[in-house]
């Protein structure tokens, strides 16, 4: 299969090559790269043609949900933090209808400001994504001082090819100079390289070095050789696009416990599903189940005798299907069940029925648990009740009010996170229990 290259501003330029690997390896190097493709940033499933006014995409037929071309702020579009949107024209020149999504991505945590249009053919839309959009609380979706990438996407299975034009991409409005949430924390960017105090890095497994596996581990600012630091854990949510959530289903997008910490006092490790078969990741559903469940046990204990981090304090959390992997994955057997001193599950938990976590079944692999508590974030009481009895356990219920499917709210100083980080603190300085 050919891949291309995107280029947005510049000489018009096509590079075709066989395989993704040196796409990913022009990705990682791209700051280097001369010329038009100093821009590339990502791309998956789109043949992609760029000049200084026109974006052509060209998607093949095939089940792949979402495909996309990803590209940095061009300098010609100047800073966004005094504009109110931004927007690109699009048209589809294919013979079929399309839908696309046009994003603003946030940097450092933040999430991603969405436009969306069902074009079809022969029809041009205005995408306009608006930089100051919120969530329904009034929480800001993204800081427009910070904005990681823009990125075209294409939403559902093809069956046919799908062409698009993008052109006249440009922000608009004049709004008030950004004020920034007084108590909303930054997450460090992910990187390349060994990990040290403060940096967020994708850390592997011996024998990784050559697959797509790998975690995310952040050592916090005051981290030192020698001392012990609790562990949270932590799973990311499905692959996801519409307009109210932005979830890429890699850990790199996991954020609940930097909030929990605020980079602060323990090690946080943001945990992938696992297809040991395929050598990669599991951007959707669980994986492999077992091979997802032996991959966390393994970099649990690897982390925590690498780096201090204490085997008798691991916390569990995550988001959407990080949450039903608390359970579904987080007590498969006996064996990962031990490493657990409690688990925090934000918008969804193990027992509604996604992909198998059915009720029964979440009620028996509650009965593996062992820790001491479990903190649920937005979900109903009633309806998790039967698999929080068979944990017979101390359990909190806590609604953030962000209205949204997102993690957010982890990152400010809401009533429902300070109780987050409170109860966090307090299990974790807890003995642990009797054997």
């Amino acid at each position: 299969m050919a891949w291309t290259c995107p280029v947005w501003r510049g000489v018009s330029m096509r590079v075709d090559i066989t395989t993704a690997l040196l796409c990913a390896l022009l990705r990682l190097a791209h700051a280097e790269l001369p010329g038009t493709l100093a821009g590339l940033v990502d791309v998956r499933g789109l043949a992609v043609e760029g000049s200084s006014d026109l974006l052509s995409l060209t998607a093949p037929p095939g089940q792949s949900a979402y495909r996309w071309a990803a590209f940095p702020v061009p300098a010609s579009i100047g800073p966004l933090g005094e504009r109110a949107t931004l927007a690109a024209d699009v048209r589809n020149t294919g013979g079929r209808q399309v839908r696309v999504m046009l994003w603003v991505v946030g940097d450092r945590g933040w999430d991603a400001a969405p436009a969306e249009a069902v074009l079809d053919p022969g029809a041009t839309g205005r995408l306009t994504c608006h930089l100051r959009e919120t969530w329904p609380d009034g929480t800001p979706r993204i800081d427009p001082n910070q904005v990681k990438q823009i990125q075209v996407m294409t939403l559902g299975h093809l069956h046919e090819v799908a062409q698009l034009e993008v052109r006249n991409l440009h922000a608009a409005g004049i709004a008030p100079p950004w004020k920034r949430p007084a108590s909303r924390l930054d997450v460090p960017t992910v990187e390349e390289g060994a990990p040290a105090p403060g940096r967020r890095v994708r850390f592997r497994l011996r024998g990784d070095e050559t697959t797509g596996v790998y975690s995310v581990l952040h050592l916090p600012a005051d981290w030192e050789p020698g001392a012990s630091y609790p562990v949270i854990a932590e799973y990311p949510g499905n692959i996801f696009f519409i307009p109210g959530c932005y979830s890429t289903g890699r850990p790199e997008q996991c954020v609940i416990g930097y909030g929990i910490t605020k980079g602060r006092g323990a090690i946080c490790l943001s945990l992938p599903f696992v297809d040991r078969t395929a050598g990669s990741i599991a951007e959707d559903g669980w994986g492999h189940p077992d091979d997802t469940a032996a991959y966390a046990v393994e970099m649990v204990e690897e982390v925590c005798a690498r780096f201090g981090g204490d085997l008798r304090n691991v916390v569990l959390t995550g988001f959407s299907r990080g949450a039903l992997a608390c359970g579904f994955i987080g007590l498969r057997n006996e064996r990962i069940a031990t490493l657990w001193k409690g688990f925090h599950a934000c918008q969804h938990s193990d027992g509604d029925g996604w992909r198998g976590a059915t009720l029964e079944s979440a009620i028996e692999r509650a009965k593996r648990f062992q820790g001491q508590a479990v903190f649920q974030t937005d979900n109903a009481e009633a309806t998790f009740r039967p698999v929080m009895e068979a944990m017979k356990t101390r359990v909190t219920f806590a609604k953030s009010g962000l209205g949204a499917h997102a993690t957010a709210m982890f990152l400010d100083d809401r009533p429902s996170t300070r109780q987050l980080r409170e109860w966090f603190w307090q299990l974790v300085d807890a003995p642990p229990s009797p054997p």
